[in-house]
């Protein structure tokens, strides 16, 4: 009886503690206050990023990113995403540090259609390990290094909703895309920073947008 007794607080304290994480909306479903929009000066910036009936749309062209004005680290990152039309080009930045440039030094999960859950290094000095490979970029001349997916493409169709789940914390980063692990790395050279979502292809939109701390 006192063993079980035992075993039932522990479940209770698990319990409690999966509960305690705290959900931060980085969307609040009206406007981006707390983003930060980074396009060619010539461009209209609310043309290409912004939200309608509580969704984010982005325009896809020309090339570009919105960024939150926090850093952050050790979170669970939760997105839904569609495309619009033919499905191409974005990303979503993990970990952006430095200047705001096209495109900023950081550990991209992708979105390009059919490679979702692929990693892509940005930035001279960024690493990671993945299963017993270790990437690194070793240049700005040549600052993109990109490690495939473990799996078969699990996006679905243009037009119907998609889920991304990242898992971040000071030793990995983990990809689900619609409930499918399609990669996992050890070891990131960088464990915080910005997030970011970029504008790079095609219109798309995003909805529940948060992170779990």
């Amino acid at each position: 009886m006192k063993n079980l007794s035992i075993l039932l607080l522990a479940l209770i304290l698990v319990n409690s503690a999966c509960n305690n994480e705290e959900r931060i909306e980085l969307f609040n479903g009206e406007n981006l206050e707390n983003w930060t929009i980074v396009l060619p000066d010539s461009v209209d910036k609310n043309s290409v990023f912004y939200i309608d009936e509580g969704v984010l749309h982005v325009g896809g062209i020309p090339n570009g990113y919105i960024r939150t004005n926090e850093s952050y680290e050790n979170y669970k990152l939760h997105l839904e995403w569609r495309w619009l039309e033919e499905p191409k080009n974005s990303g979503i930045l993990l970990h952006t540090t430095g200047e705001d440039r096209i495109w900023p030094n950081c550990i991209e999960a992708q979105l390009m259609n059919g490679n979702a859950g692929d990693f892509v290094l940005i930035g001279k000095g960024v690493g990671i390990t993945v299963k017993d490979s270790a990437y690194r970029v070793e240049s700005e001349e040549n600052r993109f290094v990109i490690i495939p997916k473990f799996e078969e493409s699990s996006e679905n169709p243009a037009g119907e909703w998609n889920s991304y789940d990242i898992s971040v914390s000071p030793e990995s980063i983990k990809l689900e895309v619609n409930g499918v692990l399609q990669n996992e790395c050890r070891a990131p050279s960088k464990r915080s920073g910005r997030i970011c979502i970029q504008s790079e292809g095609g219109p798309m939109e995003f909805r529940e947008v948060f992170i779990l701390q």
